[in-house]
Formats: structure tokens, C-alpha cells, sequence
């Protein structure tokens, strides 16, 4: 007997080495596929106070609590409405969901080991600590793009990390 239709028969290393790109500020990102739990279209938040700018609340996604991120924020960019492009990336990170406001979702792309590049050492720039590498990826009828590879753990702060959002129960 076969498998049901749409069952995923990949094994999880098939993840490995593919990438969740997207764009904020005109920059091409990519976060690892194993740290993605699935992108969802821009809701209403709740505000949080006392919390940094680029923390911009929480949103109930199916009962649990989702702390928002905005990622031009996070990297001291300038504000810019939301529009319709405009999605949030729920990851996982240590036993917690969060969410991942960013300008618009790209693409699923597998990126050779070879094709990343150690990110740059600048004392100066808090960047180069949410980086794991910078990867030249085929643009197909395009130029090469570059996309800036992110450690999703060092994208959120202690204080968003200390966070453990609640399942609500009703």
C-alpha cells in the first residue's frame, strides 16, 4: 500500500541546506527551512509596553501566543507601513514560536555549502552577529544575488528570548 496522497516522504536532513528567502529594507535574507514552522499573512497585534520598537506585540495564531518581531526594526532601519506584500515568518526557536514581520516572502532555495561565504568580522556592525554566512545564489534569467544568511536565535534579544508565549486555553 502506498503513501497517502501528500504525505512528505523527505527525511528531515533533506532540509539541510535549504533556505527561506525573503526581503526587508531591499536587503535579500535567508533563514534556515528547519527553523520555519510556516508564514502567515499580516494580522491585527496586540501591543506590548515596555518592550523594545522592533518588538511590535503578539498575535493569537490558532491559541498561542506569537511575539512579533519586526526584522527592519530589529536592524535599525527607518519604519515603513505594512502593505499587502507585507507577511510574518513563524519560526522556532528553543521551545517557543515567534514571528518574523518582514517586507515580503521570496522563495525556497537550496544553497550549496559552497555558494556561502563567512560573514564579515566588523567590530562596528551589530549585523555581523545575527549572520551565519553570506550565500551568491543563481538568479536564473537575472544577475547572481546576494542573500545575508540569519541566525534566527540572535535575531531576537534576551528579553524576547526570556519571553515563553502561553497557549490560551478556553
Amino acid at each position: 500500500m502506498g503513501q497517502p496522497v501528500g504525505w512528505d516522504t523527505r527525511r528531515e536532513d533533506d532540509t539541510e541546506g535549504r533556505y527561506l528567502t525573503f526581503w526587508t529594507d531591499g536587503q535579500l535574507f535567508g533563514v534556515s527551512i528547519t527553523d520555519v514552522v510556516q508564514i502567515v499573512g499580516l494580522q491585527e497585534m496586540t501591543e506590548l509596553p515596555d518592550y523594545p520598537d522592533y518588538v511590535k506585540g503578539i498575535i493569537n495564531l490558532r491559541g498561542q501566543m506569537i511575539l512579533l518581531i519586526d526584522v527592519r526594526l530589529r536592524f535599525g532601519k527607518a519604519e515603513i507601513p505594512y502593505n499587502d506584500r507585507t507577511c510574518i515568518i513563524i519560526i522556532h526557536v528553543g521551545h517557543s514560536n515567534f514571528g518574523l514581520i518582514v517586507d515580503e516572502v521570496d522563495e525556497v532555495t537550496d544553497i550549496s555549502p559552497d555558494k556561502i561565504a563567512p560573514p564579515p568580522k566588523v567590530n562596528t556592525e551589530q549585523m555581523d552577529t545575527y549572520l551565519t554566512g553570506i550565500a551568491q545564489l543563481a538568479g536564473g534569467s537575472q544577475k547572481d544575488r546576494i542573500a545575508l544568511l540569519l541566525h534566527t536565535a540572535k535575531i531576537l534579544g534576551e528579553t524576547e528570548l526570556s519571553v515563553q508565549p502561553q497557549t490560551v486555553r478556553g
